[in-house]
Parts: C-alpha cells; structure tokens; sequence
C-alpha cells in the first residue's frame, strides 16, 4: 500500500486518515453477528469533492472502499472484507436546505435520524420525517439506500420512496446527480426523468458512494394519540391489518408479539397511530380506526386494550425505545434481527416460523411487523438478542438468523438488509437474469471492483 495513507492525508487532512490498530479493530464489526473483517485505512472525508478524490485514488490502485454511515445496519455490511478503506460519512453531517411548501429537505449523506428531527422541531415545527425504529445516530443516508421504514411508511412506504433525490460520486471518481436536482435547483422530484436512483438503492454500497440527498417531508399534527388492538387469533390478523389500514387515517400501523412480560404472551398487539391539529378531528380518526374492526369486537375475538396516559408516550415515540431495551436483554449487548419484507397475508405463518426457531435454538426473541403502505406489503421482524462475550450464544443466534432468512425466502418473502451469508441465499433463489443484470451494471460502472467487494458475490 506503500504510500497511500500519505495521499489520503493529503485528500482530508492527517487527523482524518487512520491505520492504528484501535480503529482496525473498531471498524472491522457492528453490533450483529458477522465476524470482523478489518480495514487497512480509516478515512472521515468532510466534501463531497473529498470523497470524489478518495475514489479516484482506491480506483487508481485498485484499493476497496467501503462507505460507512453510522455502522449500525447490524448485518455486517460496512466491514472491509477484502480490506482496503473504510469511508466514515460522519463529517458530512450538514442539513443544507428545507424547502418548507415543497416539503422536502436536503441533507448530506452522513446526517444522522436525531440531528434532523431536532432541526425540524427547531426551526420548522409544521414538518417530520419518517424516523426508522434506529438510535438516533442511525444516518438519513444509510437508512433510505437500504429500503428502510419508520414511522410514516403506512402513509408513505419506505424510506426509499421517500426519495427526491441524490448527489452520488461513482467508482472512477466522477461525480453525478440524479433527479430534478440533475437540471433545477430544487430537489423535489425524481419524476419525469430515467429514474436512475435503483442504480445506488439496495446495492450495499457496490455501486457508488452517496453524498448528498434530498426526502420528502409530512405535516407535524399538534395531537397524537394510539390505540392497541390485540387479538389472540393469528390466522386474523391478515384481516385485521387489512381493516385498520384501509380507513387511511392511520400513520404508522405496527404489531408486536413478545414471551415477556406474562401478560402480552400469546397475543398479537397491533398498535395505530394517528395524528390531528384539532380534537374534533382526532375524535373523528379514532372513530372511524374502530368502526373499521367492529365485527371481530361484536364477536368478541378480539378488543382493543386500554392505554392509560401515562403510557401513552412510551407507545408514540419516535424512535420507538423498545428495540434498544431489548438489544440490552442480554449481557455483552450483541442484537440483530431480520427483516422479512413480505405480503401482509403471510403473517400467521411469519409469526408461528418465528416462534418455532426462536424455541428450536433457546434464543431470546421479539417478534413485529410494520405496515408499508396501504397493506400493499409488511417488514416482519424477527429480533434476536445474544451475549457477545458468549460464543456458544453467538452461534445460536447466527443458526437462527440463517434459518431464519431461509424461512422468509420459501415463505416468498425477501431477507432485508440482508447479511453476506443471506445474500448468497437470496442469490441462490433469485431469478438468474436478474442477478446477471446486476452483474452487468457493477461491472460497467465499477470494472476494477473497487466498491465495498464481497457482497452481492458468489463466492
């Protein structure tokens, strides 16, 4: 590698470029199962025109790059498996523009989830975005290029839809804007132009690196409020779900099943919430969210559960707590879970799979689905947590991830930010002239296979 940290140093400056040993072993995994892999260089780039000459100096000597948000997609996709430099976004933390009538922002790839909802509040309290069940460290950038969801995508899909917008800089170096933003000034559409976004979006940084992006933005309601409707019927709740999103009233629709504590075993809870600027109109929104599953209460087969107040906060907060206590379930703080991204009607069979791997190999699990869209598909989650100091609890958990990506695949569903292992698995079922597509536009826009090498790969 010879004198390649001297030229980065050069490119972002010396304290911005590192080989030491302590970010090695740092970089080299996140919170999930997948073993380390380590970088050789640690880069923080603060441009866009600084990655631009990263790029073209790993192309140059045909060094692996690796672009790296916030490191927390838990499936091991930003670790360096055939070395090279890991690209640390961070430094690109700056909200550059919000277009308050157009609704919609533009940021740099590196902003994370938190900065911009507490920027929103700030300076513009009539605006959200969709926040993704994520620390609030989890980046814009890193969260919409792995088809995430949060807290609007009943409303609006996934984050990925979300969209306007992007600044990518390609593997020769070169950099381009894909959008309106590729003739306007303004950022607030990909329409009606090729839509050239799919060539970065799910391609686990193989493709090119993401500077800058602009999303869509939602009214910020005065009023919110929740209601659980809890059944302990599986088979139902296809029909439910289907119910509850089809009065579109709704902005978020999740279900959670967990063992613990005794009272919520063998349930299925389906949370709803809504929002308005009036009572009237939040009292109309409620009415109607219970009129949609009147039948199943008039038989009495399920009901919805009362919510005192004081609980109330717990249930509407975004982002939802409840992923990141269960990540401490266990000592040593290892957590992953896998995303099925699925019809909504496979539910029961999602959930029964779920309970039978989670009991096959003693892990400790939850268990939930989010609504995307109008009941138009579901990301079904199974969440394992394990003890990272514990090997043999390691390896259970990785058995059942496995076995779970196997599970969602012939269950017709998609593994979500899906692992190396997982993505070999999808491969395996994909159609051929698919992956051969891929192969093909990787190879025309990355002929030296620079970019993040070792996912979406055979061997």
């Amino acid at each position: 590698m010879g004198n390649i940290k001297d030229q980065l140093a050069k490119i972002v400056s010396p304290e911005f470029v590192s080989d030491h040993a302590e970010e090695q072993y740092l970089y080299a995994r996140d919170p999930g199962t997948m073993p380390p892999a380590k970088p050789d260089y640690v880069v923080m780039p603060g441009t866009t025109e600084e990655v631009a000459a990263v790029v073209k100096l790993a192309n140059q000597n045909r060094i692996p790059v690796v672009p790296m948000g916030a490191g927390l997609v838990l499936s091991g996709l930003t670790r360096a498996l055939k070395g090279g430099i890991i690209l640390d976004m961070k430094r690109m933390n700056r909200i550059l523009k919000v277009n308050e009538i157009c609704r919609y922002v533009l940021v740099e790839a590196g902003t994370s989830q938190g900065t911009l909802q507490a920027y929103l509040k700030k300076h513009h309290p009539a605006l959200k975005h969709s926040i993704p069940d994520a620390p609030p460290g989890a980046t814009i950038g890193g969260n919409v290029l792995i088809h995430g969801s949060g807290h609007l995508s009943h409303m609006a899909g996934y984050h990925s839809d979300m969209l306007n917008g992007l600044e990518v800089v390609l593997p020769n170096g070169d950099i381009t804007r894909i959008g309106s933003c590729a003739l306007s000034s303004d950022w607030f559409a990909r329409a009606p132009l090729p839509d050239l976004a799919g060539l970065f979006i799910g391609w686990a940084g193989t493709t090119g690196i993401v500077t800058k992006l602009a999303i869509k933005l939602y009214p910020r309601y005065k009023l919110n409020d929740v209601l659980v409707f809890v059944t302990d019927q599986p088979d139902t709740v296809p029909d439910i779900l289907y119910r509850l999103s089809g009065v579109q009233v709704a902005e978020d629709i999740t279900a959670w099943m967990m063992p613990k504590p005794a009272w919520a075993a063998g349930f299925q809870h389906i949370n709803v919430l809504f929002s308005a600027n009036t009572k009237e109109e939040l009292i109309w929104k409620r009415n109607l969210i219970r009129a949609s599953v009147k039948p199943y209460i008039d038989r009495r087969e399920a009901g919805f559960m009362a919510v005192p107040p004081p609980m109330k906060p717990r249930f509407l907060k975004a982002p939802s707590p409840d992923l990141a206590r269960f990540a401490d379930l266990k000592k040593g703080g290892g957590f992953e879970y896998v995303g099925g991204i699925m019809p909504p009607d496979r539910f029961p069979e999602a959930y029964r799979t779920g309970i039978e791997i989670a009991e096959k190999y003693q892990a400790a699990y939850s268990l939930g689905a989010r609504m995307i869209g109008v009941n138009h598909s579901m990301m079904f989650f199974y969440a394992y947590a394990f003890n990272r100091a514990d090997s043999a609890d390691v390896e259970r958990a990785q058995l059942a991830l496995e076995e779970t990506n196997q599970k969602t695949i012939e269950m017709g569903g998609i593994p979500w930010k899906a692992e190396e292992p997982a993505q070999k698995q999808i491969i395996q079922k994909m159609d051929p002239n698919m992956f051969s597509l891929m192969n093909q536009i990787r190879g025309l826009l990355d002929p030296n296979g620079i970019m993040n090498p070792g996912n979406w790969e055979v061997n």
